[in-house]
């Protein structure tokens, strides 16, 4: 079968790094070994097809066509190049494979698979495994396994009759474990959260803003939440369903100049409010929601962008995750995360809100 050049605008996705042919050929020009995965180049004049990062002798432009997979390329004609096999799965590949399955063991496991025997699982080395693992997810296996326990614990404490119960079936071995980390894991004491809050203490007020409606709430430890809607009854619901069992207090004069820092901060993004927050999360997410805030007013950064910022490159949909269980709008600046090609996605609050807020920032 002789090959055929093909059209690239119509084998290759719109979206992403590579979406034009200048930066495709750009890519192999360098020998860029990043590109690997997200696109392959064939010869016409040789038959042959290779990976982005091949060292073979760089081709005349005019013979190049470019392809999204290596099926496409074989279907047209091409045969895989026996310096880069192009056809095998890249290094990135074999990578992100062995950590999604290191993750899928340590979630299925009454108790997490210690570091050699995880390593051991996915054919790697500790040391190298360890790396591996930090640079795809931005978190050692270790902080992974503790933050999915912590998640585990947050799902079981309500369905189980006690919380000793409860912490051992998320995977804790010992009490004193848990309990030194309860107040990060769930922002109270294990039994208020069992309970729905009871005991915990919330204060919230509900204003207008150029945004519409806002909610305002905090905690003993800090401003708990931040809401933005069209219903302000509905920002109080919700903040209910959250804690069904707290007992909800109006603010008094010294809260309402606490609120009143937070609706300036809407009024005028990036304008430096120092606030005492209360973040619950997992790991991960304080970490993606701490990178947030170094965003400056008036930028944005893509999901995979804000994802190598974090050490963890590849995981943009994680990140897209983390940003979405945000609770503190604007205050965690989840809006000035886009997608790569710019355009606005979801946003917990509405995309138009998101929108003004950046329009807002690059006006100021």
């Amino acid at each position: 079968m002789k090959p055929r050049p093909g059209n690239p605008a119509q084998n290759l996705p719109a979206g992403g790094r590579y979406r034009s042919d200048a930066q495709r050929w750009q890519a192999v020009a360098q020998r860029d070994g990043t590109a690997d995965g997200h696109f392959c180049y064939a010869v016409v004049t040789t038959g042959i097809y290779c990976r982005p990062g091949c060292p073979s002798r760089l081709p005349r432009r005019e013979n190049v066509t470019f392809y999204a997979t290596s099926a496409e390329a074989e279907q047209a004609g091409f045969r895989p190049c026996r310096r880069c096999h192009p056809e095998a799965a890249s290094l990135a590949e074999q990578r992100l494979s062995a950590v999604a399955r290191a993750c899928e063991l340590m979630e299925k496991a009454d108790e997490p698979p210690g570091l050699a025997a995880l390593a051991q699982a996915v054919g790697m080395s500790p040391f190298y495994f360890h790396r591996v693992f930090k640079e795809v997810t931005g978190l050692t296996p270790k902080a992974y396994a503790r933050a999915h326990r912590a998640r585990r614990m947050r799902d079981e404490l309500p369905r189980r009759r006690s919380v000793t119960e409860a912490i051992y079936d998320a995977g804790y071995n010992s009490n004193g474990r848990f309990y030194a980390e309860a107040g990060e894991v769930l922002g109270m004491t294990a039994s208020r959260f069992r309970k729905g809050g009871v005991g915990e203490t919330i204060r919230f007020a509900v204003a207008q803003c150029s945004l519409g409606a806002i909610l305002v709430a905090a905690s003993a430890r800090g401003v708990c939440a931040v809401s933005l809607g069209d219903d302000p009854d509905g920002l109080v619901r919700e903040l209910q369903d959250r804690f069904p069992r707290a007992e909800l207090l109006g603010g008094d004069r010294e809260f309402e100049q606490l609120a009143a820092r937070v609706i300036a901060l809407v009024e005028s993004p990036g304008s430096g409010q120092d606030l005492p927050l209360d973040i619950r999360g997992t790991a991960f997410q304080q970490r993606v929601w701490q990178a947030l805030g170094q965003i400056p007013a008036g930028s944005t950064v893509s999901y995979a962008g804000l994802a190598e910022r974090i050490g963890a490159a590849g995981s943009a949909r994680a990140v897209a995750q983390a940003c979405a269980a945000n609770t503190l709008a604007v205050v965690v600046p989840c809006h000035r995360v886009v997608r790569t090609d710019g355009s606005l996605s979801g946003y917990r609050w509405g995309v138009e809100r998101k929108r003004r807020l950046l329009e807002r920032e690059s006006a100021s």
